[in-house]
Protein backbone atom coordinates (compact mmCIF):
# COMPACT_ATOMS: atom_id res chain seq x y z
CA UNK A 1 0.00 0.00 0.00
CA UNK A 2 2.71 2.60 0.87
CA UNK A 3 4.63 1.94 -2.44
CA UNK A 4 0.94 2.41 -4.49
CA UNK A 5 1.21 5.72 -2.35
CA UNK A 6 4.94 6.69 -3.00
CA UNK A 7 4.20 6.41 -6.73
CA UNK A 8 0.86 8.69 -6.82
CA UNK A 9 2.03 11.39 -8.90
CA UNK A 10 0.39 14.19 -6.80
CA UNK A 11 -0.99 17.58 -7.84
CA UNK A 12 2.28 18.20 -9.99
CA UNK A 13 0.75 15.81 -12.74
CA UNK A 14 -1.68 18.44 -13.24
CA UNK A 15 -0.07 22.07 -12.33
CA UNK A 16 0.23 22.92 -16.08
CA UNK A 17 -3.23 21.46 -16.43
CA UNK A 18 -4.79 23.66 -13.81
CA UNK A 19 -2.29 27.12 -15.25
CA UNK A 20 -4.06 26.48 -18.52
CA UNK A 21 -8.16 26.33 -17.43
CA UNK A 22 -7.35 28.82 -14.76
CA UNK A 23 -6.74 31.82 -18.19
CA UNK A 24 -10.51 31.62 -18.19
CA UNK A 25 -10.94 33.51 -14.91
CA UNK A 26 -7.26 35.09 -15.64
CA UNK A 27 -8.90 36.83 -18.06
CA UNK A 28 -12.07 37.62 -16.54
CA UNK A 29 -9.85 39.46 -13.67
CA UNK A 30 -8.22 41.42 -16.26
CA UNK A 31 -11.59 42.96 -17.04
CA UNK A 32 -13.20 43.48 -13.35
CA UNK A 33 -10.82 46.35 -11.66
CA UNK A 34 -11.02 48.07 -15.39
CA UNK A 35 -14.86 47.54 -15.31
CA UNK A 36 -15.25 49.15 -11.96
CA UNK A 37 -12.53 51.69 -12.79
CA UNK A 38 -13.47 52.96 -15.69
CA UNK A 39 -17.26 52.72 -16.36
CA UNK A 40 -18.39 54.77 -13.12
CA UNK A 41 -16.48 57.65 -14.42
CA UNK A 42 -18.17 57.36 -18.01
CA UNK A 43 -21.18 57.38 -16.57
CA UNK A 44 -20.42 60.40 -14.77
CA UNK A 45 -19.57 62.23 -17.66
CA UNK A 46 -23.33 62.06 -18.33
CA UNK A 47 -25.34 61.03 -15.08
CA UNK A 48 -24.57 63.64 -11.67
CA UNK A 49 -26.92 61.13 -9.62
CA UNK A 50 -24.03 58.89 -7.34
CA UNK A 51 -27.33 56.44 -6.64
CA UNK A 52 -28.34 56.58 -10.45
CA UNK A 53 -24.35 55.52 -11.35
CA UNK A 54 -24.67 52.94 -8.19
CA UNK A 55 -27.78 51.57 -9.47
CA UNK A 56 -26.11 50.57 -12.74
CA UNK A 57 -23.01 49.06 -11.11
CA UNK A 58 -25.12 46.58 -9.75
CA UNK A 59 -26.43 45.12 -12.60
CA UNK A 60 -23.96 42.79 -12.92
CA UNK A 61 -24.34 41.39 -9.27
CA UNK A 62 -28.23 41.20 -10.27
CA UNK A 63 -27.73 39.41 -13.77
CA UNK A 64 -24.81 37.30 -11.86
CA UNK A 65 -27.48 35.93 -9.36
CA UNK A 66 -29.72 35.20 -12.61
CA UNK A 67 -27.70 34.05 -14.95
CA UNK A 68 -24.65 32.23 -14.01
CA UNK A 69 -26.84 29.45 -12.45
CA UNK A 70 -28.95 28.58 -15.62
CA UNK A 71 -26.28 28.80 -17.91
CA UNK A 72 -24.26 26.96 -15.56
CA UNK A 73 -27.03 24.07 -15.36
CA UNK A 74 -27.22 24.21 -19.17
CA UNK A 75 -23.57 23.64 -19.67
CA UNK A 76 -24.25 20.24 -17.63
CA UNK A 77 -26.74 19.62 -20.62
CA UNK A 78 -24.76 20.21 -23.47
CA UNK A 79 -22.79 17.37 -25.21
CA UNK A 80 -20.76 18.43 -28.31
CA UNK A 81 -17.63 17.22 -29.74
CA UNK A 82 -15.12 19.54 -28.00
CA UNK A 83 -17.16 18.75 -24.53
CA UNK A 84 -20.01 20.96 -22.63
CA UNK A 85 -18.38 23.52 -21.19
CA UNK A 86 -16.21 24.91 -23.73
CA UNK A 87 -18.83 25.78 -26.59
CA UNK A 88 -19.91 28.16 -24.20
CA UNK A 89 -15.80 29.71 -23.52
CA UNK A 90 -15.58 29.48 -27.06
CA UNK A 91 -18.35 31.83 -28.03
CA UNK A 92 -19.54 34.26 -24.84
CA UNK A 93 -16.08 34.81 -23.90
CA UNK A 94 -14.06 36.28 -27.28
CA UNK A 95 -17.95 38.55 -27.73
CA UNK A 96 -17.42 39.90 -24.12
CA UNK A 97 -14.12 40.89 -25.05
CA UNK A 98 -15.43 42.72 -28.29
CA UNK A 99 -17.72 44.07 -26.46
CA UNK A 100 -15.70 45.31 -23.28
CA UNK A 101 -13.01 46.77 -26.10
CA UNK A 102 -16.42 48.80 -27.09
CA UNK A 103 -17.25 50.37 -23.93
CA UNK A 104 -15.03 53.69 -24.14
CA UNK A 105 -15.99 53.95 -27.21
CA UNK A 106 -19.68 53.76 -27.00
CA UNK A 107 -19.33 56.15 -23.71
CA UNK A 108 -18.34 59.13 -26.31
CA UNK A 109 -21.65 58.25 -28.57
CA UNK A 110 -24.32 58.83 -25.57
CA UNK A 111 -25.49 57.79 -22.30
CA UNK A 112 -27.81 55.41 -24.22
CA UNK A 113 -25.26 53.64 -26.54
CA UNK A 114 -23.39 52.98 -22.93
CA UNK A 115 -25.98 51.45 -21.08
CA UNK A 116 -26.33 49.25 -24.12
CA UNK A 117 -22.74 48.37 -24.66
CA UNK A 118 -22.87 47.42 -20.85
CA UNK A 119 -26.10 45.39 -20.65
CA UNK A 120 -25.15 43.17 -23.16
CA UNK A 121 -21.63 43.09 -22.07
CA UNK A 122 -22.66 42.07 -18.83
CA UNK A 123 -24.80 39.41 -20.53
CA UNK A 124 -21.75 37.57 -21.72
CA UNK A 125 -19.22 37.81 -19.57
CA UNK A 126 -22.03 36.74 -16.15
CA UNK A 127 -22.82 34.05 -18.61
CA UNK A 128 -19.37 32.14 -19.31
CA UNK A 129 -18.19 32.74 -15.65
CA UNK A 130 -20.20 29.36 -14.54
CA UNK A 131 -18.84 27.16 -17.65
CA UNK A 132 -14.95 28.93 -16.85
CA UNK A 133 -15.53 27.42 -13.32
CA UNK A 134 -16.97 24.27 -13.92
CA UNK A 135 -13.85 23.12 -16.41
CA UNK A 136 -11.71 23.25 -13.67
CA UNK A 137 -13.70 20.25 -11.65
CA UNK A 138 -14.62 18.14 -14.54
CA UNK A 139 -10.82 18.16 -15.31
CA UNK A 140 -8.85 17.65 -12.38
CA UNK A 141 -9.35 14.62 -9.55
CA UNK A 142 -11.43 15.36 -6.44
CA UNK A 143 -8.39 15.06 -4.10
CA UNK A 144 -6.45 18.04 -6.02
CA UNK A 145 -9.18 20.29 -6.45
CA UNK A 146 -7.92 22.19 -3.72
CA UNK A 147 -4.36 22.86 -5.03
CA UNK A 148 -6.32 23.01 -8.01
CA UNK A 149 -8.37 25.62 -7.32
CA UNK A 150 -5.36 27.63 -5.08
CA UNK A 151 -3.77 27.76 -8.45
CA UNK A 152 -6.69 29.64 -10.44
CA UNK A 153 -7.26 31.93 -7.74
CA UNK A 154 -3.58 32.96 -7.53
CA UNK A 155 -4.29 33.48 -11.25
CA UNK A 156 -7.32 35.36 -10.79
CA UNK A 157 -5.66 37.46 -8.12
CA UNK A 158 -2.80 38.35 -10.21
CA UNK A 159 -4.81 39.43 -12.97
CA UNK A 160 -6.76 42.11 -10.29
CA UNK A 161 -3.14 43.48 -9.90
CA UNK A 162 -2.20 43.28 -13.20
CA UNK A 163 -5.43 44.67 -14.48
CA UNK A 164 -5.18 47.46 -11.84
CA UNK A 165 -1.27 48.56 -12.07
CA UNK A 166 -0.73 47.62 -15.79
CA UNK A 167 -3.11 48.00 -17.58
CA UNK A 168 -5.03 50.92 -16.26
CA UNK A 169 -1.32 52.92 -17.02
CA UNK A 170 -2.21 51.91 -20.72
CA UNK A 171 -4.72 55.29 -20.63
CA UNK A 172 -2.33 57.49 -20.62
CA UNK A 173 -1.40 56.52 -24.54
CA UNK A 174 -4.53 56.50 -25.73
CA UNK A 175 -8.29 56.57 -23.48
CA UNK A 176 -9.84 52.90 -23.82
CA UNK A 177 -6.61 51.54 -24.65
CA UNK A 178 -6.61 49.26 -21.63
CA UNK A 179 -10.19 47.76 -22.71
CA UNK A 180 -8.74 47.12 -25.91
CA UNK A 181 -4.88 45.09 -24.40
CA UNK A 182 -7.64 43.16 -21.53
CA UNK A 183 -10.01 42.31 -24.55
CA UNK A 184 -6.98 40.67 -26.73
CA UNK A 185 -5.46 39.00 -23.52
CA UNK A 186 -9.12 37.51 -23.45
CA UNK A 187 -9.23 36.21 -26.73
CA UNK A 188 -5.73 34.46 -26.43
CA UNK A 189 -6.62 32.97 -23.44
CA UNK A 190 -9.48 31.17 -25.33
CA UNK A 191 -7.04 30.47 -28.45
CA UNK A 192 -4.72 28.26 -25.64
CA UNK A 193 -7.56 26.67 -23.76
CA UNK A 194 -9.13 25.35 -26.89
CA UNK A 195 -5.85 24.35 -28.28
CA UNK A 196 -4.90 22.61 -24.86
CA UNK A 197 -7.63 21.61 -22.51
CA UNK A 198 -9.75 18.49 -23.31
CA UNK A 199 -12.63 17.90 -21.47
CA UNK A 200 -13.58 14.86 -20.48
CA UNK A 201 -16.45 12.90 -22.63
CA UNK A 202 -19.70 11.25 -20.70
CA UNK A 203 -20.59 8.11 -21.46
CA UNK A 204 -22.75 8.12 -24.72
CA UNK A 205 -25.08 5.22 -24.09
CA UNK A 206 -28.75 5.22 -25.43
CA UNK A 207 -29.65 3.82 -21.84
CA UNK A 208 -27.48 6.36 -20.29
CA UNK A 209 -28.61 9.53 -22.44
CA UNK A 210 -32.58 8.49 -21.27
CA UNK A 211 -32.00 8.23 -17.89
CA UNK A 212 -29.91 11.70 -18.24
CA UNK A 213 -33.03 13.33 -19.85
CA UNK A 214 -35.32 12.36 -16.91
CA UNK A 215 -33.63 13.72 -14.40
CA UNK A 216 -34.81 17.33 -14.55
CA UNK A 217 -33.13 20.77 -13.15
CA UNK A 218 -35.19 21.11 -10.75
CA UNK A 219 -35.00 17.32 -9.67
CA UNK A 220 -31.44 18.12 -9.28
CA UNK A 221 -31.65 21.13 -7.18
CA UNK A 222 -34.52 19.74 -5.09
CA UNK A 223 -31.85 16.36 -4.32
CA UNK A 224 -29.04 19.23 -2.80
CA UNK A 225 -31.72 20.53 -0.44
CA UNK A 226 -33.68 17.38 0.32
CA UNK A 227 -31.72 14.10 0.43
CA UNK A 228 -32.94 11.29 0.05
CA UNK A 229 -34.74 9.34 2.01
CA UNK A 230 -32.90 7.20 5.18
CA UNK A 231 -31.59 7.10 8.15
CA UNK A 232 -28.40 8.76 7.65
CA UNK A 233 -29.20 11.92 5.57
CA UNK A 234 -26.56 14.18 4.82
CA UNK A 235 -27.05 18.27 4.85
CA UNK A 236 -23.36 19.37 4.02
CA UNK A 237 -24.44 20.63 0.94
CA UNK A 238 -27.06 23.30 1.83
CA UNK A 239 -25.12 23.97 5.20
CA UNK A 240 -22.19 24.80 3.39
CA UNK A 241 -24.49 27.08 1.28
CA UNK A 242 -25.69 28.84 3.91
CA UNK A 243 -21.98 29.33 5.53
CA UNK A 244 -20.75 31.00 2.49
CA UNK A 245 -23.92 33.01 2.30
CA UNK A 246 -22.63 34.52 5.96
CA UNK A 247 -18.94 34.70 5.08
CA UNK A 248 -19.94 36.37 2.43
CA UNK A 249 -22.16 39.12 3.87
CA UNK A 250 -19.11 39.74 5.76
CA UNK A 251 -17.14 40.05 2.61
CA UNK A 252 -19.47 41.97 0.37
CA UNK A 253 -20.55 44.07 3.31
CA UNK A 254 -16.92 45.25 4.16
CA UNK A 255 -15.72 45.89 0.80
CA UNK A 256 -17.24 48.88 -0.71
CA UNK A 257 -15.84 50.96 2.55
CA UNK A 258 -12.66 49.92 3.56
CA UNK A 259 -11.80 53.06 1.53
CA UNK A 260 -13.85 55.35 3.15
CA UNK A 261 -13.10 54.40 6.48
CA UNK A 262 -9.37 54.99 5.41
CA UNK A 263 -9.80 58.68 4.42
CA UNK A 264 -12.92 59.78 7.05
CA UNK A 265 -11.63 57.23 10.11
CA UNK A 266 -8.14 57.19 10.01
CA UNK A 267 -7.43 60.17 7.90
CA UNK A 268 -5.59 59.46 4.87
CA UNK A 269 -5.91 61.15 1.57
CA UNK A 270 -8.02 59.74 -1.11
CA UNK A 271 -5.35 58.89 -3.61
CA UNK A 272 -4.78 55.78 -0.98
CA UNK A 273 -7.90 54.40 -0.18
CA UNK A 274 -6.94 51.72 -2.35
CA UNK A 275 -4.74 50.96 -0.06
CA UNK A 276 -6.50 47.62 2.26
CA UNK A 277 -7.69 46.05 -0.70
CA UNK A 278 -4.52 46.50 -2.35
CA UNK A 279 -2.63 44.78 0.68
CA UNK A 280 -5.14 42.43 1.27
CA UNK A 281 -5.42 41.45 -2.53
CA UNK A 282 -1.72 40.80 -2.60
CA UNK A 283 -1.35 38.39 0.42
CA UNK A 284 -4.56 36.20 -0.77
CA UNK A 285 -2.20 35.85 -4.10
CA UNK A 286 0.90 34.91 -2.19
CA UNK A 287 -0.76 32.55 -0.30
CA UNK A 288 -3.32 30.71 -2.27
CA UNK A 289 -1.69 27.41 -3.38
CA UNK A 290 -0.15 26.93 -0.21
CA UNK A 291 -3.78 27.14 1.52
CA UNK A 292 -4.76 25.09 -1.19
CA UNK A 293 -2.30 22.38 0.19
CA UNK A 294 -2.58 23.06 3.51
CA UNK A 295 -6.53 21.71 3.48
CA UNK A 296 -5.54 18.68 1.82
CA UNK A 297 -3.38 17.68 4.85
CA UNK A 298 -5.92 19.08 8.00
CA UNK A 299 -8.76 18.45 6.04
CA UNK A 300 -11.02 21.00 4.03
CA UNK A 301 -13.82 21.36 6.21
CA UNK A 302 -11.41 21.91 9.86
CA UNK A 303 -9.17 23.88 7.50
CA UNK A 304 -11.84 26.66 6.85
CA UNK A 305 -13.35 26.80 10.31
CA UNK A 306 -9.71 27.84 11.50
CA UNK A 307 -9.56 30.25 9.06
CA UNK A 308 -12.94 31.61 9.72
CA UNK A 309 -12.41 31.78 13.23
CA UNK A 310 -8.88 34.09 12.64
CA UNK A 311 -11.40 35.92 10.67
CA UNK A 312 -13.56 36.31 13.34
CA UNK A 313 -11.05 37.84 15.49
CA UNK A 314 -9.58 39.95 13.09
CA UNK A 315 -12.53 41.66 12.20
CA UNK A 316 -13.45 42.43 15.61
CA UNK A 317 -9.96 43.46 16.65
CA UNK A 318 -9.73 46.16 13.65
CA UNK A 319 -12.33 48.93 15.53
CA UNK A 320 -11.04 48.49 18.66
CA UNK A 321 -7.22 48.38 17.45
CA UNK A 322 -7.27 51.62 15.26
CA UNK A 323 -9.55 52.87 17.69
CA UNK A 324 -7.11 52.71 20.54
CA UNK A 325 -4.25 54.19 18.27
CA UNK A 326 -6.23 56.99 17.41
CA UNK A 327 -7.36 57.74 21.08
CA UNK A 328 -3.75 57.70 22.43
CA UNK A 329 -3.01 60.00 19.60
CA UNK A 330 -0.95 58.26 17.71
CA UNK A 331 0.38 59.53 14.17
CA UNK A 332 -1.31 58.81 10.86
CA UNK A 333 1.63 56.25 9.97
CA UNK A 334 0.89 54.32 12.95
CA UNK A 335 -2.43 54.16 12.57
CA UNK A 336 -2.92 53.13 9.09
CA UNK A 337 0.15 50.42 9.66
CA UNK A 338 -2.03 49.03 12.52
CA UNK A 339 -4.80 48.92 10.35
CA UNK A 340 -2.83 47.88 7.01
CA UNK A 341 -1.34 45.28 8.85
CA UNK A 342 -4.69 43.62 9.85
CA UNK A 343 -6.17 43.95 6.19
CA UNK A 344 -2.92 41.91 5.22
CA UNK A 345 -3.77 39.10 8.07
CA UNK A 346 -7.13 39.33 6.98
CA UNK A 347 -6.24 38.59 3.10
CA UNK A 348 -3.66 36.07 4.05
CA UNK A 349 -6.53 33.74 5.96
CA UNK A 350 -9.71 34.77 3.80
CA UNK A 351 -7.74 33.28 0.75
CA UNK A 352 -7.98 29.69 3.02
CA UNK A 353 -12.02 30.06 2.54
CA UNK A 354 -11.91 31.03 -1.23
CA UNK A 355 -9.78 28.82 -2.15
CA UNK A 356 -11.31 25.58 -0.06
CA UNK A 357 -14.68 26.08 -0.18
CA UNK A 358 -15.73 25.56 -4.01
CA UNK A 359 -13.42 21.86 -3.53
CA UNK A 360 -16.08 20.97 -0.60
CA UNK A 361 -18.77 22.05 -2.91
CA UNK A 362 -17.80 20.05 -6.28
CA UNK A 363 -16.34 17.20 -4.18
CA UNK A 364 -20.11 16.23 -3.26
CA UNK A 365 -21.34 16.48 -7.16
CA UNK A 366 -21.07 13.95 -9.87
CA UNK A 367 -20.12 14.47 -13.39
CA UNK A 368 -23.69 15.64 -14.13
CA UNK A 369 -24.52 18.08 -11.72
CA UNK A 370 -21.62 19.88 -11.59
CA UNK A 371 -23.33 22.97 -12.81
CA UNK A 372 -25.60 22.89 -10.26
CA UNK A 373 -23.79 22.77 -7.44
CA UNK A 374 -21.33 25.78 -9.38
CA UNK A 375 -25.12 27.88 -10.31
CA UNK A 376 -26.08 27.39 -6.19
CA UNK A 377 -22.61 28.71 -5.13
CA UNK A 378 -23.50 31.55 -7.50
CA UNK A 379 -26.76 31.92 -6.43
CA UNK A 380 -25.87 32.25 -2.65
CA UNK A 381 -22.91 34.49 -2.94
CA UNK A 382 -24.40 37.05 -5.07
CA UNK A 383 -27.30 36.96 -3.04
CA UNK A 384 -24.83 38.44 -0.25
CA UNK A 385 -23.20 40.22 -2.72
CA UNK A 386 -26.69 42.39 -3.51
CA UNK A 387 -27.84 42.34 0.42
CA UNK A 388 -24.89 42.84 2.57
CA UNK A 389 -23.71 46.52 1.10
CA UNK A 390 -27.26 48.57 1.78
CA UNK A 391 -27.32 46.53 5.22
CA UNK A 392 -23.39 47.82 6.49
CA UNK A 393 -24.73 51.25 4.96
CA UNK A 394 -26.92 51.65 7.37
CA UNK A 395 -24.88 50.51 9.94
CA UNK A 396 -22.67 52.92 9.40
CA UNK A 397 -25.47 55.45 8.96
CA UNK A 398 -27.13 54.66 12.77
CA UNK A 399 -23.63 53.72 14.57
CA UNK A 400 -20.52 55.17 12.55
CA UNK A 401 -17.87 52.50 10.38
CA UNK A 402 -16.64 50.96 13.74
CA UNK A 403 -20.13 48.80 13.70
CA UNK A 404 -19.50 47.31 10.25
CA UNK A 405 -16.22 45.07 11.49
CA UNK A 406 -18.60 43.99 14.03
CA UNK A 407 -21.08 43.17 11.97
CA UNK A 408 -18.81 40.97 9.45
CA UNK A 409 -16.97 39.60 12.43
CA UNK A 410 -20.52 38.39 13.77
CA UNK A 411 -21.37 36.95 9.92
CA UNK A 412 -17.82 35.29 10.04
CA UNK A 413 -18.47 33.11 13.67
CA UNK A 414 -22.72 32.40 12.10
CA UNK A 415 -20.50 30.85 9.12
CA UNK A 416 -18.24 29.01 11.65
CA UNK A 417 -21.20 27.71 13.54
CA UNK A 418 -23.04 26.06 10.37
CA UNK A 419 -20.13 24.78 8.84
CA UNK A 420 -19.53 22.59 12.33
CA UNK A 421 -22.27 20.54 10.79
CA UNK A 422 -21.19 19.96 7.08
CA UNK A 423 -19.70 16.31 6.77
CA UNK A 424 -18.88 15.93 3.58
CA UNK A 425 -16.55 17.35 1.17
CA UNK A 426 -13.02 16.13 2.20
CA UNK A 427 -10.47 15.41 -0.38
CA UNK A 428 -10.31 11.19 -1.45
CA UNK A 429 -6.81 10.08 -1.44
Amino acid sequence: MKNEETKKPGFRKYFVRTFIIGLGLFSLSLMDPLYNTYVPLYLRRYIGANFLVGGIMTLDNILQLLLIPVVAIWSDRTRTRIGRRMPFIAVMLPVSALLFHLIPLMAVVSLWALIAIIFFFNIFKTSVRGPVVALMPDTIPGEYRSEANGVISMMGGIGVIIGTLVLTRLSVIRDGMPFTAAGICTILAVVVLLLFVREKLPDSTPEKTEEKKRFSIMASIRQVFFPGEGTARDYSAPLILISLFFWFMAYEGLQPFLGLYLVEVIGVAESNAALAQGVAGISGVALAIPSGYAAHRLGRRRFIRICLVFLTIILLAVPFSTGFALRQGLSLNACLLIFLLLMFLYGTVWIGVMVNSFPMIWQMTNYDNVGVYTGLYYTFSQSAAIFAPPITGLIIDLGGYRGIFIFSGLCMFAAWCTMGGVKAGEPED
